[in-house]
């Protein structure tokens, strides 16, 4: 697997992240080509739940997830694990469980719970020292070096710009490995963010959400290092599952469609038919010298 601490101190090139809920999600973005991934919770609650990022899923919900995920693929995998569902004890169970897991770091939030989306209104942030307790216990629980803690913070929406920004330097002087500002409003904020915060920084692209959508290069010469797009997979999926049901209910066949779905054998190369059907092969031979 990747050394996503590897990855990070890369400075001449960003490091693009697309978000994953599932395996075959996380297979198909290792086969495509990313070097990592990132679990989000807002899918995770779309699709085990289907229900809204409004802090509906919990510990268990996550560790499960990620360790199908992760299980997948051989890229790393960072999780989103909102608040750590609880206090500073809880983060540091959640961590262990996480490393354990599979994953390769963790996003680490300090909205008040239940928490929400980061790009939906009414959050609210809990003190920067309730957060140092919870990222400190992150810190201390992790077992290698190499599992990264993103610590996030939500305050541009609740105290403003500069605030987030000392949190976020605050967060980085307790040892926090990737500093998130998340929701800036425009690229003039995001400069800004840049130039404050020396430390690998994480933009995050959500396709209508509160911050414009720029371009990775850019972002890159901002001072930004992780290029995270959380959602791209998952708005898409749900866009071609309307448009092919649609059909289907209107049409009663989805023969029109052919084109816009892959065929039954490219489906079967994305989960590694042949791999099994090999295995099999080699076990069903053992049984037959006996």
């Amino acid at each position: 697997m990747s050394n996503l601490r590897n990855l990070l101190s890369d400075k001449s090139k960003p490091l693009v992240i697309p978000g994953v809920y599932e395996a075959i999600g996380a297979s198909i973005a290792q086969k495509v080509g990313f070097k990592a991934m990132f679990q989000t919770g807002f899918g995770t609650s779309a699709t085990l739940l289907g229900m809204p990022d409004y802090g509906f899923i919990g510990p268990t919900e996550t560790v499960e997830n990620a360790r199908r995920i992760c299980r997948a693929v051989s890229i790393p995998v960072i999780v989103d694990s909102d608040t750590g569902y609880g206090n500073a004890l809880s983060v540091w169970k959640l961590v262990k469980e996480l490393e354990s897991a599979g994953a390769a770091g963790i996003f680490l939030e300090d909205q008040k719970w239940p928490k929400r989306c980061g790009h939906m209104s009414g959050k609210e942030v809990i003190s920067k020292e309730e957060y140092a307790e919870k990222l400190q216990a992150a810190l201390d629980a992790r077992k290698s070096k190499d599992f990264i803690i993103v610590a996030r913070t939500d305050a541009r929406a609740t105290e403003g710009l500069d605030a987030a920004i000392e949190r976020g330097l605050y967060y980085k002087k307790i040892g926090a490995d990737v500093i998130f500002v998340e929701a800036p409003k425009s690229v003039k904020e995001m400069k800004k963010i840049g130039q404050a915060i020396k430390a690998p920084l994480v933009a995050n692209m959500i396709e209508g959400g509160a911050t414009p959508i720029v371009s990775s290069s850019s972002l890159h010469k901002m001072g930004f290092k992780i290029i995270l797009y959380p959602l791209s997979m998952l708005f898409a999926n749900a866009f071609a599952s309307m448009k092919i049901l649609r059909e289907l209910k209107k049409a009663g066949t989805t023969t029109s469609m052919k084109k816009s779905v892959v065929t039954f054998d490219q489906f079967n190369e994305i989960v590694n038919l042949k791999k099994f059907k090999n295995l099999e092969k080699r076990y069903v031979t053992k049984r037959k010298k006996r």
